[in-house]
């Protein structure tokens, strides 16, 4: 693995701007409280350069959207982003955000009992789809 991945305070910003915002724009689409919590702890327990790039206190994610589109507007295009930039440092840890991603929208989809609501079900494959 590479040690100058997201070497720069921007990189950096665009990886934790898209993991937590994957969490808020599960939230804002209707996820359970107790789902988001799982999400959450599902970032703060990434493994690998992602894992200390998530794990790193800072105060740099602004997510301002006061309606799931800005949200959206905002959340999707930096997954991408998030997945390009990695591709282009150590595509292990390309593979390692996505897997870090797909645990957090697995553990906050996940509703007590029943199938997860149809909006957030939806949410999740945008998501996805973000990651590429």
């Amino acid at each position: 693995m590479s040690n100058t991945i997201a070497s720069t305070d921007q990189e950096k910003t665009t990886l934790r701007t898209a993991a937590y915002g994957t969490v808020a724009l599960l939230a804002a689409a209707g996820a359970p409280h107790k789902g988001i919590t799982h999400g959450s702890i599902a970032l703060t327990s990434a493994t690998g350069l992602v894992g200390h790039v998530l794990a790193a206190k800072s105060r740099d994610i602004e997510l301002p959207g006061k309606t799931v589109a800005a949200l959206a507007d905002q959340v999707l295009p930096a997954l991408t982003a998030a997945v390009r930039l990695l591709e282009q440092q150590d595509p292990a840890e390309a593979d390692n955000f996505r897997s870090t991603i797909a645990v957090a929208v697995d553990a906050a989809t996940q509703p007590g009992k029943g199938q997860p609501n149809p909006v957030v079900a939806a949410m999740a494959r945008k998501i996805t789809t973000a990651l590429g």
